[in-house]
């Protein structure tokens, strides 16, 4: 255990607890968190994590900026679900990242796990950027990341890390539970009952 992985332990934590509540300052805090895992992972030779972690960088600045005014006439977004199209194509992008970086471990790297890199770093990149839309069905890649990095940072030692992508993975399901029922609320409010 390292002051690295100690530091990525809080920051991520406080993060994804400011995303359960919807709070814009999940945005600042995550980029510290970033800046620790990338440090972290580079090594642990988890190289397609240590990259996915300059990505988010980018993609917490979109989704700062997403989230203060990406909304209809460049208001707050608001907590919304994806269409079937976009959905899709998330999906669609989850698989061809996912081969990209698993060719690119493999031919350029020496990963000894390449392929499992590969599809976190796929479904972690395409779930943050559903994340910078306030997109529902972002909470269901993260779900399904967490099921994957849990044993993968337990394989390489990282056992805080592990135990933190525990809490993640609960605190994602909460964070779907939450997100549904901000969503249900908006629109009653919106579509009172006559």
């Amino acid at each position: 255990m390292t002051w690295t992985e100690i530091a990525g332990f809080i920051t991520g934590a406080l993060c994804v607890w400011l995303v359960v509540k919807r709070n814009i300052w999940n945005f600042p805090v995550g980029i510290a968190n970033y800046i620790f895992f990338f440090a972290l992972f580079i090594g642990s030779g988890l190289y397609a994590d240590a990259g996915l972690q300059v990505v988010y960088f980018g993609l917490a600045l979109y989704g700062w900026y997403s989230w203060l005014r990406g909304g209809e006439d460049h208001t707050a977004l608001k907590v919304h679900n994806p269409t079937l199209p976009q959905f899709l194509a998330c999906l669609a992008a989850v698989g061809v990242i996912w081969a990209a970086i698993q060719f690119g471990l493999h031919r350029y790297t020496d990963s000894t796990v390449a392929g499992w890199d590969a599809i976190t770093t796929a479904l972690s990149l395409v779930a943050q950027f559903m994340l910078s839309r306030k997109w529902i069905a972002n909470w269901w890649l993260w779900i399904a990341a967490d099921l994957i990095y849990i044993p993968l940072y337990a394989f390489k030692g990282l056992w805080l890390t592990a135990g933190l992508y525990g809490i993640f993975l609960a605190m994602c399901i909460v964070g779907l539970m939450e997100w549904r029922a901000a969503r249900a609320k908006m629109l009653a409010a919106e579509n009172p009952a006559t």
